[in-house]
């Protein structure tokens, strides 16, 4: 009788065994993308009055807002306004927000994202801004409320650290 090192079913396994391992990743991140799409094709496929938004903020600075939606749960923000802090400046900004709504209500969303500020006065600055904060979808108006917290990290002309913040309302065109 001749011995052989190994058995024809180990063999077999082993073989399959690369096979069935890609087989079991390749579903478990397909259900994994397949989980974290769905509530955003959900949120998308909610309705909004419209894509811009325009209006005022009061606060840490005060001047003018907009908002240009890029999905439900997405979007672009933008201030021009007058910064009342140490130095006295012009004040713009752009941030790329998301939006998380509410599950027991779809007027209520906290949102978070990541942005630039620009002071304009006798120096330049220049900082990275993470805002946060929540937009109320007035019922069956076009109108929105928000209240706002960014901290700013400056970068130029010095490095040090500033705090953004208001309450606004804007309107839908």
């Amino acid at each position: 009788m001749v011995m052989l090192p190994f058995s024809t079913r180990q063999t077999s396994h082993n073989q399959f065994y690369p096979i069935i391992t890609e087989m079991r990743i390749t579903r478990t991140l397909a259900l994994t993308t397949l989980l974290f799409l769905l509530p955003i094709i959900a949120i998308q496929a909610q309705e909004r009055i419209g894509n811009i938004e325009v209006g005022i903020m009061l606060g840490e600075p005060t001047g003018f807002s907009a908002k240009f939606w890029e999905t439900r749960a997405t979007a672009f923000d933008a201030g021009l306004a007058w910064s009342f802090g140490t130095d006295e400046a012009v004040h713009a900004h752009g941030d790329y927000l998301l939006h998380l709504f509410m599950e027991e209500s779809a007027e209520l969303a906290f949102f978070y994202g990541i942005g630039a500020r620009t002071l304009i006065s006798n120096t330049f600055n220049f900082g990275i801004r993470l805002p946060i904060g929540l937009q109320y979808l007035v019922p069956e108006s076009r109108l929105t409320l928000f209240f706002e917290l960014a901290p700013v990290f400056n970068l130029v002309p010095n490095t040090r650290i500033d705090v953004n913040g208001g309450i606004g309302v804007r309107y839908f065109l």
